[in-house]
């Protein structure tokens, strides 16, 4: 098993619209592989290629709130854990590389935020009924949830062994049962709260040789929908997060490419994503994940549950 199919801790989509195999004969044929070992990472491939540089809200929507997340050693959810601790949330995320949770942590703390790494894999019900458990413990209850540990295996459908199909299925989507199996009691407690989780657009619109992934996706969003029906009594909002492909660890491994030098696949990525991303042209940035789905747990939005919420750069909209 390689290590791209051993990640947890990034959910978001792998490149649409084409596959694996496609993609790296499609790079080779138009020279983009070649042509990207022989360029600077400075190079301009298109007027979307680069996304705007990322600046904090400096807002303070979640001060003294207790924010769970899943996922979160780096991608998506270390960002996420980042913008949270920055608007005054006290942090308490998973994940099972240890030196990169010890390092979020570290950054944060750094940065005058409060954050808290605990080991857990999401594919282990103990573990995570610990990791909310301590939660509570250390910080003195539960106010959001950002379920977001993912993984992805690409391959043909009839390639998949069921060993295979059953890990991505069963961090995907049971994972996060076992997520919501958890916090739910504590919010119930709490008086409400607010919970995200990170499906993909894949579950939307999606390509060959992701067979598992998507149909762990799809149940994503039909899991959050009924448990938004379950809970809204309670006070307790859950949408979904529906991101477009992201610059993450993730994408990388999932990637043909993914063994490049750093520039060359950079630019090799920037000029893919420039004719097959459609709408801005180009992948999403981890921050610009993130801070969408701090405002899906933000406060201001009182009336919005069992929604699943796009932000996909154009993908689906050309689908």
């Amino acid at each position: 098993m390689t290590e791209a199919e051993n990640v947890r801790d990034e959910p978001e989509s792998t490149p649409p619209r084409t596959s694996r195999r496609r993609l790296l004969g499609a790079m080779a044929a138009s020279g983009v592989i070649a042509g990207a070992a022989g360029l600077t990472a400075g190079a301009a491939l298109g007027t979307n290629a680069s996304p705007p540089a990322f600046h904090p809200s400096g807002r303070r929507r979640f001060e003294d709130k207790v924010v769970l997340i899943t996922g979160a050693t780096s991608g998506i959810g270390a960002a996420a854990a980042q913008q949270f601790a920055a608007e005054g949330a006290k942090v308490a995320f998973c994940g099972r590389r240890v030196e990169r949770g010890k390092d979020v942590e570290r950054r944060i703390r750094a940065a005058g935020g409060e954050a808290t790494y605990i080991r857990a894999d999401v594919l282990v019900e103990d573990d995570v009924r610990r990791f909310v458990d301590a939660t509570v413990s250390t910080y003195g209850g539960l106010d959001v949830a950002f379920n977001n540990a993912g993984i992805t295996i690409q391959k043909k459908l009839h390639e998949y062994s069921s060993a295979e199909f059953d890990q991505v299925v069963n961090t995907n989507l049971r994972g996060n049962f076992l997520a919501l199996k958890y916090e739910v009691p504590h919010m119930v407690q709490r008086g409400g709260g607010t919970i995200v989780v990170t499906s993909s657009s894949n579950a939307l619109a999606t390509d060959t040789d992701r067979a598992a992934y998507t149909a762990s996706k799809r149940g994503v969003v039909g899991l959050v929908q009924s448990a938004a029906l379950d809970y809204a009594g309670n006070g307790i909002r859950i949408n979904a997060l529906v991101p477009g492909t992201t610059d993450t660890e993730l994408v990388r491994n999932s990637s043909p490419i993914g063994n490049l030098p750093d520039d060359a696949y950079e630019i090799a990525m920037k000029q893919w994503a420039s004719s097959h991303v459609p709408g801005l042209g180009r992948l999403a940035t981890p921050d610009e994940i993130a801070a969408f789905a701090l405002v899906l747990a933000s406060p201001e939005y009182t009336y919005l549950t069992g929604a699943q919420l796009v932000i996909d750069g154009g993908k689906t909209a050309h689908a």
